[in-house]
C-alpha cells in the first residue's frame, strides 16, 4: 500500500473544516438543550 503525503496533506484542511463543523452543530445543539431547561425548569411534585 502507497500512501500519497502530497494528496493527504492537500485533504487536511477539507477534514478540519469537517470537524469545526462537527464541534459547531454539537456546541449549538448543547446550548439549546441548556436554555431549553432554563426557560422550562422542572416542577416539583
Amino acid at each position: 500500500m502507497d500512501l500519497n503525503i502530497e494528496n493527504f496533506l492537500s485533504t487536511l484542511p477539507m477534514m478540519l473544516y469537517g470537524m469545526l463543523g462537527i464541534f459547531t452543530v454539537i456546541m449549538v445543539v448543547y446550548l439549546c438543550i441548556k436554555l431549553l431547561g432554563r426557560f422550562f425548569p422542572e416542577k416539583d411534585s
